[in-house]
Order: structure tokens, then C-alpha cells, then sequence
């Protein structure tokens, strides 16, 4: 369904952003006076994401990495921070007294006299939110905290290193200013918004985003294709996103379905880039030079993304970049196989030789051979 276009007259400082911002994540966000369209941008260096940070928490995981540090807080950020990566990703939602909060499940389950509890987080205040968790306050307690995984059990959210809950101004605030934010816009999958809750909800978000990043590089991603679209139509000064599964996955809205969709949607509603589930790539690899000719940004995420090797094929597919968990292992491989100065010199116009010389022949095989290995 086509969503009319929502007024923002009252959403401050709204810049203009060149109409292919996508050809470089460094230029996330321009400085203001930032001509509306450049010839040509300059193609930025393979980027590296912390996914919520220093990575997801898998409380079930045997791999202790999974569980170090308490995910989406200003501890993970600043932890990620300390590894060249470019942006951390996150998810924001909205409380009802509409502040936006830092958290990547639609529920919040705590324990009480041994009664499991579950609260949509969307329907808590700021402070019924606060509640849950370790506290900020000395010698305070907060409820204790549960998850539930994706087989259905409820485990204590134990991490070794935990931290407090964080609004999106904390994280403004309190998140080394070098780092690049990647905001998920997150929404329920199984619930179906209107145009005016979407903007609402957008523009409490955007509120928060104008008076407290500064110069910080921005990126707005969601998989919800209609918020994605609203965000674009909300403001210029930042690029959008659209996240999707690639087909790994089938929803009941088409543009969600798969890459070409996703282009589509992308190019109708200009937004500026991909998101995708690194699997739906590796299994559609020709989708990327249309993604490219498309003016398009592509980044992934999944679990393969912590392999290096995986991350290595992506650089050579002309992949802008990959969300990843294990930051440390990534980045560290990651500069192995990129040179910082080559990659300088590329895009100076130089073109040295910075990847293996693979024959046309040997790439098409590998690309052959990659789809079948993930099916």
C-alpha cells in the first residue's frame, strides 16, 4: 500500500544528502552546505559493523564469546569501539511516554515469586523499563532479567559483563563520538502499523537523533519496508537502509521476499542501500553488479559473517561491508587482508593490485560453487 508523504515541518535541521550517498558508508552523514549531488563519491573501505555492539548475546551458545558482554548497552559500544570498526548497529524502539530506548526484543520477561512475567517493551514507560536489569543507582536491585530463545526456552540473561538498560540520548552521550551509529528501526513483524503511528513513532526517534549527533555518521536501517520508506520521506540528512532475509525467510509482504524486491523497493522509494542476510547473497551472488548499477549500498549480516573467510569472499564480491559478533576476530582479519594504504590509494583513482589475481575463469567458479555450499 502507498503511504502518502508525512509533513515535517517541525523536525529540525534537515540537510540535503547527494542523491548516490550509498558509494560511500564514511559519508553516512554530509556536513551541512554539502552540495545536493556529487558527480562521483569516492568508494569508502570494506566496513566492519559491531552487531549490538560487541556482538548479539546467545545465551545458549556453548561459545562463551557469545555471552561476554551485555548486548545493546553502552558498555558493548565502547567495548566495539576499541577495534577499528566503522559503525555499531542497534535496535531502537519507542516507550509508551515516547522515548527511544536501546533493545532488541519485541517482549521483556522478568521473574517474580517464580512466576514468568512477559511485557511488550513498546507498552512500558521509561521508567518501568529502566526497572529491569542491573540498576545505576548503588545498592539498587532490578528485576531480574530473562530471555527467551528461539527454541522457546527461558534462560536467565546472564552475561559476564553486564550494564544497564540505555536510551538512545545515553548513547549519543555517553558512546565515543568517532563511532558511526547503525540505528535499526524495530518493529513487530506481526503487527500491522498505520502510516500516522509509523511517522510518530519515526519522528520521536528522529528528535533525539538531531540534538545529539553532532557529527556522528549516521545509518537508519529497518525490515519494516513501509517504516523504512516513511524515515526516507521524514528527512535527507541521513541515509536509509532496507534490511532483508533475501528470500532465507518468507514474510507476507513480497518486498520482503527476496534481493530483487529489494531493489525495487530500494530504487521506488529511494532509499540508499541493503542490508541483507549474508546467505541470501552467497546463493543469489548476481545480484550484487545489480545492486551496484543500482547505485546501491550492500551490507550483510548472519552468522557466517563471523567467519573470516566468509567476510574475505564478500570483499572480493564488492561487498561494502558485514555486520559481525566476534568484532575482535573479525577486524583482526579483516586488516590482514585489506591494506589501509592501497585501499587510500584506490580511492585516490589508483587501482593497485589489492586482491588475489583470480582469472575470470576461477572467480566465476567460485561464485558457481558458493551457492551450493550454503543451500
Amino acid at each position: 500500500m502507498a503511504l502518502k508523504a508525512v509533513h515535517v515541518a517541525d523536525v529540525p535541521g534537515l540537510d540535503l544528502v547527494p542523491e548516490n550517498p550509498s558509494l560511500s558508508l564514511a559519508s553516512a552523514r554530509l556536513p551541512k552546505g554539502a552540495e545536493m549531488v556529487r558527480s562521483a563519491l569516492k568508494p569508502a573501505r570494506f566496513a566492519v559493523i559491531g552487531h549490538r555492539g560487541k556482538g548479539m548475546n546467545a545465551l545458549a551458545s556453548p561459545d562463551r564469546r557469545m555471552r561476554e558482554i551485555k548486548e545493546n548497552s553502552v558498555l558493548s559500544f565502547n567495548e566495539a569501539g576499541r577495534f577499528p570498526v566503522d559503525f555499531v548497529e542497534f535496535d531502537v524502539q519507542v516507550t509508551k511516554d515516547d522515548c527511544p530506548i536501546i533493545f532488541h526484543d519485541n517482549f521483556i520477561l522478568t521473574e517474580d515469586n517464580g512466576q514468568m512475567s512477559e511485557k511488550r517493551v513498546t507498552e512500558l514507560n521509561l521508567e518501568e523499563f529502566l526497572s529491569y536489569g542491573p540498576q545505576k543507582e548503588r545498592g539498587k536491585v532490578g528485576k531480574p532479567l530473562l530471555r527467551k530463545t528461539k527454541d522457546g526456552r527461558v534462560l536467565n540473561w546472564n552475561v559476564e559483563s553486564d550494564d544497564p538498560f540505555c536510551t538512545l540520548q545515553e548513547a549519543f552521550e555517553r558512546v565515543d563520538s568517532h563511532l558511526g551509529f547503525n540505528i535499526e528501526l524495530k518493529f513487530d513483524d506481526n503487527l500491522v502499523y498505520q502510516e500516522e503511528e509509523l511517522a510518530h513513532i519515526l519522528l520521536v526517534i528522529l528528535e533525539v537523533v538531531f540534538k545529539y549527533a553532532k557529527e556522528r555518521p549516521i545509518i537508519f536501517s529497518s525490515f519494516q519496508p513501509d517504516a523504512a520508506l516513511v524515515m526516507r520521506r521524514l528527512q535527507n540528512t541521513y541515509p536509509v537502509f532496507f534490511l532483508t532475509n533475501g528470500g532465507t525467510e518468507i514474510y507476507g509482504d513480497a518486498r520482503r521476499n527476496s534481493l530483487d524486491e529489494a531493489i525495487k523497493h530500494c530504487l521506488t522509494n529511494g532509499l540508499q542501500g541493503i542490508v541483507s542476510e549474508v546467505k541470501a547473497v552467497f546463493r543469489n551472488p548476481s545480484a550484487i553488479p545489480r545492486i551496484k548499477e543500482s547505485n546501491l549500498a550492500l551490507l550483510t549480516y548472519g552468522q557466517l559473517n563471523n567467519v573470516p573467510e566468509a567476510v574475505y569472499i564478500q570483499h572480493l564480491m564488492g561487498i561494502n561491508g558485514v555486520i559481525v559478533d566476534l568484532v575482535q576476530e573479525i577486524t583482526e582479519a579483516v586488516s590482514e587482508f585489506i591494506n589501509p594504504e592501497t585501499e587510500a590509494a584506490e580511492a585516490d583513482g589508483d587501482k593497485p593490485n589489492s586482491k588475489p589475481n583470480f582469472s575470470q575463469r576461477e572467480l566465476s567458479f567460485l561464485l558457481r560453487l558458493i551457492p551450493e555450499l550454503v543451500q
